[in-house]
């Protein structure tokens, strides 16, 4: 990965994690599903007049993408926060990067190095640690959905990069618009006082609102698209574990969440386990990421056919 692609890959997790903080304090004011349901129909709003109409061979796969990224993805993480604690959720969405690693493998031909697997095994450890955290509630059905999510997160991960490579913003504008109608029939049948939200919202609301729509949607998605295209999904997805140590931290902050040692300590393993899969000196010299789009006219090639491209997408 260049410099560059580091430094976005190093700033999407930090823009989602403090994410779960902003969310927090936006479902004080609104009903989840209908402020999620907001939120993309703004991001549509604001991307869809310089972006370019979907093609016959991208419709499919741009829904598909939709349901796993957008509508249950976002879905399960805006119903668990609504009932659990910011912290405790960001850890248990980042089961998303194993998911991704492991259905990269038989779909997209992409056998995870031993560098990658040693980080990842690390890196739960550490966030391992942080749920054992003793003055952490942890309740179970908030976490169920988060976990969820993570699986949906990890599908539509894999669904972008094999049916890829997208123009990052064009795909972000049209997930967001098929998005919408899905979560707000949802809001229609299961939540109450959407209208009245939108006229009794205090100011601290809205901007929660803004930076889900600005730094979270259209920054965050927008330069994890273009990092999905580039590089392949073992040197990026061990990134987003990043997450947790960046949602403590803004839990800490900003919502004055107690800092253990035992918390610290998961989240600097975590970190630890992120540089791990980075590691060139895990690396086989030569082996490098080089974007590619896999066939959609076959099945990806099997992993016997691809071990002298390992490291590479394929």
């Amino acid at each position: 990965m260049s410099p560059i692609e580091i430094a976005c890959a190093l700033l999407v997790p930090l823009l989602w994690g403090f994410q779960f903080v902003v969310i927090k304090v936006g479902l004080t004011a609104f009903p989840p599903l209908f402020f999620l349901g907001l939120r993309f129909a703004i991001i549509a709003a604001l991307v869809l007049p310089f972006v370019g109409r979907l093609t016959r061979r991208e419709l499919g796969p741009v829904v598909g993408i939709s349901i796993f990224m957008g509508g249950l993805n976002f879905g399960l993480v805006y119903a668990g926060l609504a009932h659990g604690e910011a912290g405790v959720l960001a850890v248990a969405f980042q089961l998303q990067t194993p998911f991704t690693v492991l259905l990269a493998w038989p779909l997209l031909g992409e056998r995870p190095p031993l560098r990658v697997v040693l980080g990842v095994a690390v890196a739960f450890a550490g966030v391992g640690l942080t749920v054992a955290a003793p003055t952490v509630p942890i309740e179970l059905l908030p976490t169920l959905l988060v976990i969820g999510a993570g699986l949906a997160m990890a599908i539509g991960n894999v669904l972008t990069k094999r049916y890829g490579p997208f123009e990052p913003l064009k795909l972000m504008a049209w997930v967001s618009l098929f998005t919408v109608p899905q979560v707000w029939v949802a809001s229609a049948l299961l939540e109450h006082g959407q209208l009245a939200s939108l006229h009794t919202s205090p100011p601290l609301a809205w901007v929660a609102f803004a930076y889900t729509v600005v730094l979270g949607g259209i920054a965050g998605f927008g330069l994890w698209f273009w990092l999905i295209a580039k590089c392949s999904m073992a040197r990026i997805a061990p990134y987003g574990l990043l997450q947790t140590a960046y949602a403590i931290a803004g839990g800490v902050i900003f919502l004055h969440e107690p800092l253990t040692a035992r918390l610290a300590a998961g989240a600097l393993i975590c970190i630890c386990g992120v540089a791990i899969t980075q590691s060139r000196s895990f690396a086989r010299p030569g082996a490098r990421s080089r974007p590619a789009s896999p066939s959609r006219a076959t099945p990806p090639e099997p992993v016997h056919q691809s071990r002298s491209t390992q490291g590479r997408t394929p």
